[in-house]
């Protein structure tokens, strides 16, 4: 698999990136044709770019009969978010507050020091799994959050 950072350094094949983005975000695929006029260049460099990017397995492709339509596969740049997101939150101070909620939304209190831990049990590997997954999905929205602040720090 071509060095995905090298992939996306192109700026012509970000801006492919993002009308795919957006046909993926409303569960459809883009034919090369449409993409050619949305972004005004021509046919060949399009394709072109179209190739490296399904190398890079950032797109699939289907094909009926001359017509090709793509789909934006966003799984190879959770590579480039996990390498990006530790440089984005180095300044960013965040305190999490947990509070215990009965059912009905009332604070109840949590675990006591009699917990099942205290003899030095670890978590089983699903709860350490689930607690990564938790913690991957905590960064994402976090970065999501400053990019959405710088978004708007920009337009202000």
């Amino acid at each position: 698999m071509p060095d995905i950072f090298g992939v996306i350094a192109d700026a012509t094949r970000r801006d492919i990136l993002r009308v795919l983005l957006d046909r993926y975000q409303r569960e459809a695929e883009i034919s090369v044709s449409e993409i050619v006029a949305q972004l005004e260049i021509s046919q060949p460099t399009v394709s072109k770019h179209l190739k490296v990017l399904r190398e890079a397995e950032l797109v699939s492709v289907r094909e009926e009969g001359q017509h090709r339509y793509y789909t934006l596969d966003p799984e190879p740049l959770e590579m480039v978010e996990d390498f990006v997101i530790p440089f984005l939150s180095a300044d960013f101070d965040t305190e999490v507050t947990v509070e215990y909620l009965s059912e009905a939304g009332e604070r109840v209190p949590g675990p006591s020091a009699a917990d099942p831990f205290e003899d030095g049990e670890v978590l089983s590997e699903e709860a350490a799994a689930a607690a990564e997954r938790i913690g991957r999905a905590a960064a994402r929205a976090e970065h999501r959050v400053k990019e959405l602040v710088a978004r708007f720090r920009l337009k202000s």
